[in-house]
């Protein structure tokens, strides 16, 4: 299972490259193996659309079964909201000795931030607003634990063409335990051609455009914005005189 990181090339580790490299077959969504057609060539390519996950895990374990060296590519890292957790279900299932390895990828939540400035200094939770497996009773729930405990909250999945309405509810929870001044980073299509970053306020983060090609990083209490970055401080403001430390005292 290999990470393909966000985007292109640039963004792929040593380690993913070779993995595909050394591989006789590589399966993935189709989206995301249009993003390394370099890495193709020679390959013998299985691809298909979103709602194939189980088939695409169920056909890599089979091809490996019968001796392939099979790469099963997913966008960002394959332990995040992709396809590690399901290949290792269906293989217990299968009762499959196979050898199976996780090539981690730099993750959307990585990408994003870096675009922002700094938003994920501090604890942070992750949290998908799709429904498709997780009922949205339970999405609220863990939605209003990470509100309410201050966490900075990174939201996958925040809008669909069908699902438009749980971003709206998502803010409306998040506004009940912070500001509408809070900082709000919206970016999509992390470090690809068609990439946008906005950075606005929970107040306001409605009037830009959502995808579900975008993460939105909602800042917490202590969250601010600088020179169009988006930095949530790890506390050292709190701990040392940053001013008095000047250069030449850390020579010292």
């Amino acid at each position: 299972m290999v990470g393909t990181g966000p985007g292109g090339l640039k963004h792929i580790t040593p380690a993913a490259l070779e993995a595909i490299r050394q591989s006789d077959t590589v399966v993935g969504y189709r989206t995301y193996l249009d993003l390394i057609p370099e890495l193709l060539v020679g390959k013998e390519v299985l691809s298909s659309e979103m709602m194939k996950e189980v088939e695409r895990c169920r056909e890599c374990l089979e091809l490996a079964a019968g001796g392939r060296k099979v790469a099963l590519v997913s966008g960002g890292d394959p332990g995040i909201y992709a396809m590690a957790g399901l290949v290792f279900e269906l293989a217990r299932e299968r009762g499959d000795r196979l050898r199976i390895e996780v090539i981690p990828g730099i993750a959307a939540l990585n990408a994003c931030a870096a675009r922002l400035g700094a938003p994920l200094m501090h604890d942070f939770a992750a949290i998908s607003l799709s429904d498709l497996l997780t009922p949205w009773p339970l999405i609220e729930k863990r939605l209003a634990a990470a509100a309410q405990a201050d966490f900075v909250i990174v939201l996958y999945n925040p809008k669909s063409r069908k699902r438009t309405e749980h971003i709206v509810k998502a803010r409306e929870l998040i506004l009940g335990h912070r500001g509408p001044d809070t900082p709000v980073g919206i970016v999509t299509g992390a470090t690809r051609e068609n990439e946008s970053v906005v950075l606005t306020t929970l107040g306001t983060m409605l009037t830009a455009e959502i995808t579900m090609q975008s993460c939105v990083i909602v800042g917490n209490s202590m969250t601010f914005t600088w020179e169009h970055c988006m930095v949530t401080p790890r506390g050292y403001g709190g701990k040392y005189d940053l001013l008095r430390l000047q250069p030449d005292m850390l020579r010292k």
